[in-house]
Order: structure tokens, then C-alpha cells, then sequence
């Protein structure tokens, strides 16, 4: 059933670092099996981001692309939301960063969201409550998930890196995505399986435990969403999820075919096993390169499996339904229902960040590793060169003077 009110997704872009490592490389100078990482977690490639990209430069530059792209006047934006686990202040938002160098108007409310990965998600829903409440006065939001996962050198984390910001607009009126308030349903529940202590630069995880956690916060947020439906997917076009690495995404829609079913799905079962993987190449695996490509991005992980499918396939799934799922350690989940776009076909080239992703640099491991040992000093390193990492024509972070972050064109 549609809702009388429509609200969604109007704009989307996508921004990232210039830098690249490529996993089987990784893999190689790890004297790991590259296997391991290429299939066993589904990976290609991580953006790594420098000691001048941080969480507001790539926010900027993909809220910038958002605006710019889709016609949106600066003007028009009333609320600005920026879902991160990896902010640059323990008091001061990434969002009045990023407000002050988009432009934006002063009659604007800002803030951030954390809630690990969750964040963007609660962003969302909650600039959709601000619209259907009536405070936005025909204004728009502006959600803007931005992260770097990070885990450190040698590290079992370290093959799911990766760095990148997801800007959304919310308006009354959206033209790639409705999203059905009534349709969205939350999950939350304190567990220590992923989390990062004030002193560390680095999270910590218990990661068996953590994929226990985020299927099990997929069937709550589910049921409270749809309840105990049988023939969901068989209406779905297709089924987005929160992505730390792509394998991820098998995992969370064998539960969701498990729960349609009333039982368990084993591979030793042939025929129930075929179903899985065909509704999964079907559903999900067409919407998992750009997450191959560029690596873990934390609150922007889901949203980047949205552009993926709606620049390949938006023309023809236009006016078709699709699920999506976001989950935060800790944790915190939303499990919601959406309409693709009628019109989203005249958007599908522009939100394809094809282009940008090729004219990455592919880092060796040793300029991959230097980096890296940069980026940890930079937030007390007093003055940051851009051009020294080979950066150019962007906003860039250039050190902290004065216990004052700076940033600065180049």
C-alpha cells in the first residue's frame, strides 16, 4: 500500500579518495592466499584515503556533487545531517564543517549521527520525519554519510578498509527513490561487538560475534517492518543491505529467505541451497561492485549498493519496489520499503561515479603503508601539504594550528 504523503531520496552522489590498494597485491605482501580476500570476502579493491581526506572533505565534495548535479540551490536546504563513527571532534559536528563550506543558508539546522554504521540511516529517517512533520516548509535535507574504515596495518581488519562519503537530498517531491514511512521498522539492542575506545585511532570487533549481531538485528527490523510475510521477496526488484564486505550481503539474504521459508537453508540441501543463490544473483550480487571497488565505507556502505543499482539498472526497475536494510554495531538497524523513481532513467549517468573511481591512483604496498603511518599523525601534524601526496583540485584538510582544523582549495 503507497503512502498518501511521498518522501524520499532526490539527489544521490558519491565521493571518495584519490588512492586506491588494490586486495590480491595486499593479499600477496601478506603472504595470504589472495582468494581469501577476492572470494572469501568478495573484495577488489579499498580506497584509502591520505592525511589531507578526512570525513568533511569527502562530505563537502559529495554534498557539492549533489547539489550541483541535480539543480538543487544551496538556499533550498533547511536540515544538514552527517551520519559518521569517524568524526574529527569529540564535541564539534563534521556538519557545521561542512555547512560553512557548502554555502549553505544560516537558516538551517545541522548535526551528526553516530551509531557505527547505522548513522546515515538515522539521518534519513529522521530528515524524513522533519519533512512529513511540516517544519521543513518546502525545504529539503541534506544527508551526507561520510566514513574511513580503518583497522591498521597487518591487522584481520585491515582487507576491509575503505573511505568515502554518500550524499543524499531528502525532499517531498524525490525523483530517484519514495521511501514508505509506513513500511520502515527499527531494531536496537546493547552488544559489544564492534567499537572504538576514545584512546584508539583503530575499532575493535569481535567479529563472529558481530555477523551474529547483524542478522539477527536484520530479522527484527523486519519483522517490525513487514511482520511475518512469506512472499516479500518474490515482490521485491531488488534487496540493498549494509555492506562491510560484500559476502556480507549473502549472508543477510539467506536469513531473509530463511525467515520467508520457516527454516533453516543448508548447503548439503540442494534444492533449498539453488533457490538462495539464484534469488541472491537475482536480488543482491547485480548491486555489489562499486562496494568491491571501493571497500568498507561504513554509514555510506548501503547507500553506495543504491547508486549501484540505479545506474545500472534504474530505467528498467523504474516504478518497482525494493528493500533496504542498514545495521550499526552496538546496535542499532532500520528495515524499510521503497519505490524506485518513474523518471530515475535520466539520472542514471550522472550519479555514476564510474569516472572519478578510474582516475584513482593505485598505491603500491609501500606507498600504501606510508600513508597510512601519515594519515595516524595528521590530526596533530600543524601544516599539511597536499601536493606532497600527490593531491590536486579539491578541498583538502591542511593541518591543525592553534588546536584549529584547517581546510583549504588546492
Amino acid at each position: 500500500m503507497k503512502d498518501s504523503a511521498p518522501v524520499g531520496i532526490d539527489a544521490l552522489a558519491f565521493a571518495g579518495p584519490a588512492g586506491f590498494v588494490d586486495l590480491a597485491e595486499l593479499a600477496r605482501a601478506r603472504d595470504t592466499d589472495p582468494a581469501k580476500f577476492t572470494k572469501g570476502l568478495g573484495q577488489h579493491r579499498m580506497a584509502i584515503a591520505g592525511p589531507c581526506e578526512d570525513t568533511v572533505t569527502m562530505a563537502v565534495e559529495a554534498g557539492a556533487e549533489a547539489l550541483r548535479t541535480f539543480a538543487v540551490d544551496p538556499d533550498e536546504i533547511g536540515t544538514l545531517i552527517v551520519g559518521t563513527e569517524t568524526g574529527v571532534d569529540h564535541s564539534k559536528p563534521v556538519a557545521v564543517y561542512a555547512h560553512e563550506l557548502l554555502g549553505l543558508s544560516e537558516r538551517c539546522r545541522t548535526f551528526e549521527t553516530k551509531h557505527a554504521c547505522y548513522g546515515a540511516m538515522a539521518g534519513l529517517t529522521a530528515s524524513m520525519d522533519w519533512i512529513a512533520s511540516g517544519r521543513a516548509r518546502g525545504r529539503k535535507a541534506l544527508v551526507i554519510a561520510s566514513d574511513i574504515a580503518s583497522y591498521g596495518l597487518g591487522t584481520p581488519g585491515e582487507p576491509t578498509q575503505g573511505a568515502g562519503a554518500v550524499a543524499m537530498v531528502v525532499s517531498d517531491q524525490p525523483r530517484l527513490l519514495e521511501i514508505r514511512p509506513s513500511s520502515i521498522g527499527d531494531y536496537t539492542r546493547q552488544v559489544m561487538d564492534f567499537w572504538r575506545p576514545l584512546y584508539s585511532k583503530h575499532a575493535l570487533a569481535d567479529g563472529h560475534y558481530s555477523i551474529e549481531c547483524y542478522l539477527d538485528a536484520l530479522s527484527g527490523a523486519r519483522m517490525d517492518a513487514v511482520g511475518d510475510r512469506g512472499d516479500l521477496l518474490q515482490q521485491l526488484s531488488a534487496c540493498l543491505y549494509h555492506v562491510p564486505f560484500v559476502k556480507m550481503a549473502f549472508k543477510a539474504h539467506q536469513r531473509e529467505l530463511e525467515m520467508e521459508l520457516g527454516r533453516t537453508i543448508r548447503r548439503s540441501e540442494a534444492q533449498e541451497w539453488a533457490q538462495l543463490t539464484e534469488s541472491y544473483e537475482h536480488l543482491c550480487a547485480p548491486w555489489l561492485k562499486l562496494n568491491a571497488e571501493i571497500g568498507n565505507i561504513y554509514t555510506g556502505s548501503l547507500f553506495l549498493s543504491l547508486i549501484d543499482l540505479l545506474r545500472q539498472a534504474g530505467k528498467q526497475l523504474a516504478g518497482r519496489d525494493i528493500s533496504l536494510f542498514s545495521y550499526g554495531s552496538g546496535c542499532g538497524a532500520t528495515y524499510c520499503l521503497g519505490q524506485i523513481g518513474t523518471e530515475v532513467g535520466a539520472w542514471q549517468t550522472v550519479i555514476d561515479p564510474s569516472e572519478s573511481l578510474a582516475s584513482r591512483r593505485r598505491l603500491s604496498i609501500p606507498e600504501y603503508e606510508a600513508l597510512v603511518r601519515a594519515a595516524e599523525k595528521a590530526d596533530r601534524t600543524e601544516r599539511l601539504n597536499p601536493a606532497d601526496f600527490g593531491l590536486s583540485g579539491g578541498l583538502y584538510y591542511t593541518g591543525t594550528r592553534n588546536d584549529r582544523r584547517h581546510y583549504e582549495r588546492g
